[in-house]
């Protein structure tokens, strides 16, 4: 009897996630294949000093983070007086996060409290939060490339936005991402998993250098392809890919599983 062959899924989620992320493929029976599309880097625009004022000051009436990261790089750009007071204020301020991982990451520096939206989306937020904005302020603290929903939605809803930028993502260059779409179009990749819409980009821009854009695509109609959420599933049909796979959590153990379950 022919050994059955383990199924290949391309990983490309930041360095940061890559132990984390091979360990989970593993365990639903996946040989992972790592090539980062996303590189994070911290920022700090005009807007920080600002931020951690109305925090401190209890000037915010909601302060929300959209990802762990959020709360990582908010927190690197302050001294340790700083960090004490600012945390001791969040407690006192109504928190939220999308998703688990940040409920998680909140949890972590004691901040027990903090709402998560049944929806982690920007839909999500905008949802919860509408009937009780207006005329509150909400600080957003998140990456260069947030989606402009959120904003423009908590506005409508009567409420002041203020958004600071605490990092940015940025494409990587190097052997690893040509050799995901050299073995990609050899067809050795049975799975794709996208977590972000930069990621999407990334990996169709690494595609199109090697001239390879229309070539992946119809590699990819015969993959496993997974998104995490919705607005990750739309970048991926712009450019042309079906999505076969969104879990309803917005988690990549969710996604992994299901993907499992799709092949």
């Amino acid at each position: 009897m022919a050994e059955e062959k383990i199924p290949v899924l391309a990983i490309m989620r930041p360095e940061s996630y890559r132990e984390k992320s091979e360990a989970i493929a593993r365990d639903y029976g996946f040989e992972p294949i790592y090539a980062p599309m996303i590189k994070l880097e911290g920022m700090k625009d005009e807007g920080f000093e600002p931020f951690v004022q109305r925090v401190i000051d209890g000037t915010s009436d909601y302060v929300v983070f959209t990802s762990a990261n959020g709360i990582t790089f908010t927190l690197d750009k302050l001294s340790d007086a700083e960090k004490e007071n600012f945390i001791t204020a969040l407690k006192k301020s109504k928190v939220l996060a999308i998703g688990p991982n940040t409920e998680k990451e909140l949890v972590k520096i004691g901040i027990e409290n903090s709402f998560m939206p049944a929806d982690y989306s920007s839909e999500g937020i905008v949802e919860a939060l509408c009937p009780e904005v207006k005329g509150k302020i909400v600080d957003l603290a998140r990456s260069a490339f947030g989606a402009k929903v959120l904003i423009e939605g908590l506005e409508k809803c009567g409420a002041t936005v203020y958004e600071t930028h605490v990092y940015t993502l940025t494409i990587p260059e190097g052997a690893a991402q040509k050799e995901l779409i050299e073995r990609t179009l050899a067809g050795e990749v049975d799975a794709f998993a996208f977590t972000s819409s930069m990621m999407v980009k990334g990996f169709m821009r690494h595609a199109e250098k090697l001239g390879a854009a229309e070539a992946v695509k119809k590699t990819l109609s015969s993959a496993v392809v997974g998104a995490i959420g919705t607005p990750t599933g739309n970048t991926l049909k712009k450019h042309g890919v079906n999505v076969n796979v969104i879990p309803d959590e917005f988690t990549f153990e969710a996604l992994i599983k299901a993907m499992k379950k799709e092949l």
